[in-house]
């Protein structure tokens, strides 16, 4: 707003200027591990240190725009791939000192998402990568904070909606399903209690015709199936008491 626009009696100038940023959790799962997208920065403060994909949002951009355009300067994504990420805003971080440059409020978000490509670096970051998220050191700014609200949000997104099945192939086993949670929530689930939950839950999986397949071990071959038609879980599959993320 500017001072010709500005009501009758108001200041703007009355009030400390502060910056808006965004910052993004982008997870996915990698060869049965949970991964999450970081980028190295190539400009101070915290040069050569790794942090979230972020930056700050233009004078006239939403906060939204603002993550997908950071979001594929940053690391390198086509902005066909960054356009149809389903970007779940998390919450806002404005603690004063959160940024050595100036006042800064943050709003962050946070994807779990299949099959993304390799990342490169771009915009001010020197670099772009996948990381092993029970791997990181500590992060720069406040992502360490952010990351560990981003993970119980995705944590949380499992037990309630179908994604878990996105990140399986067209048919699997009950067991791979299991799996996507084990590496998700970090906890080891007794497979007969899955299971059963599993099965009990109207429309989230659909059993396959045809013969079992083996995965491997000793056990039986297993049935197969495929991500049925709902989109939230009815009963939630709600994580051991006690043993979340």
């Amino acid at each position: 707003m500017s001072d010709a626009t500005a009501p009758e009696g108001y200041d703007p100038h009355a009030f400390e200027p502060f910056a808006v940023t965004v910052d993004l959790a982008v997870f996915t799962v990698r060869e049965s591990r949970l991964h999450v997208l970081l980028v190295e920065r190539g400009e101070d403060p915290y040069r050569g240190r790794w942090a979230l994909p972020g930056g700050f949002v233009l004078p006239r951009e939403s906060a939204g725009i603002a993550a997908r355009r950071e979001l594929a300067e940053e690391t390198g994504l086509t902005e066909d791939t960054v356009s149809a990420l389903h970007l779940e805003q998390l919450r806002t971080y404005s603690d004063p000192d959160r940024d050595p440059r100036m006042r800064v409020v943050s709003v962050a978000y946070t994807a779990l998402v299949p099959d993304l490509p390799e990342p490169r670096g771009g915009g001010d970051a020197a670099s772009a990568q996948w990381w092993d998220a029970g791997g990181l050191g500590t992060l720069a700014f406040d992502h360490d904070r952010i990351l560990a609200d981003a993970r119980a949000r995705i944590g949380a997104k499992l037990e309630y909606t179908c994604l878990a099945t996105a990140f399986c192939p067209p048919e699997f086993t009950l067991g791979e399903l299991q799996q996507v949670y084990e590496t998700v929530w970090g906890v080891e689930l007794d497979r007969p209690n899955f299971r059963r939950k599993v099965l009990a839950t109207p429309g989230f999986v659909q059993a396959v015709e045809g013969p079992p397949r083996r995965t491997g071990g000793r056990g039986k071959p297993a049935a197969l199936h495929r991500a049925g038609a709902a989109t939230a879980l009815h009963p939630p599959l709600l994580r051991p008491e006690g043993r979340s993320t």
